[in-house]
């Protein structure tokens, strides 16, 4: 007698297992779909299985280690590393969920949601950065995220807002709830602090914040998964841009911009 096959959790490495690398821009083969009626869509409620979800980050090694903590819970069914692989892993699985970053190569989150949003206008997102700052959450949720979370938060609470998002709710880190409420509100000038960025790149953007919440370069190389060196590197640039002598007025100029 044939024995029923049961799906397999996508652990690290992707569904072949540890060491068996996923390339961005390809999906993972979906396990079989027996037991899985009406799986083509995220909203379908008769889809049975554990929740399907691609993620988009430019850090493979951070991509290892969201599918480390959610593999056996959730499948992950593609990838993505920048703004086309993303849009074409996205559009080809069609998961329930996209965990995106804010700032991806080939023009960032948002750019990911404006062309697949063209194409599905139901796909559901939940951003997952590292960035705090208010103009990155309400550029996501302005252009259609569900949620926002920081990349502080633990394997069982990122599970947790992925099921929620995929139910339909609405989900943020507490801090970044106050955010979309002083947008909509008027109390933030995000055209203002938009402004006052643009000389800055986005990684110079991501640099700048932890430093002004008090990281030391180490923390900052280790947050953002670079080196010391290239910390110091763009401090250095950050301060001339912003015509700026030290640290301390680099972090006075991003808390009376509501950056930290």
């Amino acid at each position: 007698m044939t024995q029923p096959q049961h799906p397999r959790p996508v652990g690290p490495g992707g569904p072949g297992g540890p060491g068996v690398p996923q390339r961005p821009g390809t999906p993972v083969p979906p396990p079989a779909a027996a037991g899985r009626p009406g799986a083509e869509g995220p909203t379908d409620p008769g889809r049975r299985g554990p929740l399907r979800v691609v993620l988009v980050d430019d850090h493979a090694m951070f991509r290892s280690g969201v599918r480390s903590e959610i593999g056996r819970t959730v499948q992950v069914v593609g990838e993505g590393e920048d703004v086309p692989s993303a849009v074409r892993a996205i559009l080809q699985t069609r998961p329930d969920v996209v965990l995106l970053d804010v700032h991806l190569p080939g023009g960032g989150g948002v750019e990911v949601l404006k062309q697949v949003h063209a194409q599905n206008p139901d796909q559901r997102f939940l951003a997952l950065s590292v960035s705090d700052a208010a103009e990155d959450v309400i550029g996501v949720i302005r252009g259609g995220a569900r949620g926002y979370v920081t990349k502080s938060i633990s394997g069982a609470e990122l599970i947790d807002a992925i099921r929620r998002v995929a139910e339909g709710d609405a989900v943020f880190s507490p801090r970044l709830a106050g955010f979309v409420l002083d947008a909509f509100s008027g109390a933030i000038d995000i055209a203002s602090i938009d402004e006052d960025l643009d000389r800055l790149s986005q990684r110079e953007r991501e640099v700048l914040r932890l430093i002004a919440r008090g990281y030391a370069y180490k923390e900052v190389a280790r947050e953002l998964f670079i080196s010391i060196k290239t910390v110091e590197t763009h401090v250095s640039s950050v301060l001339r841009k912003l015509q700026l002598s030290n640290r301390h007025q680099l972090t006075r100029w991003a808390t009376d911009r509501k950056l930290v």
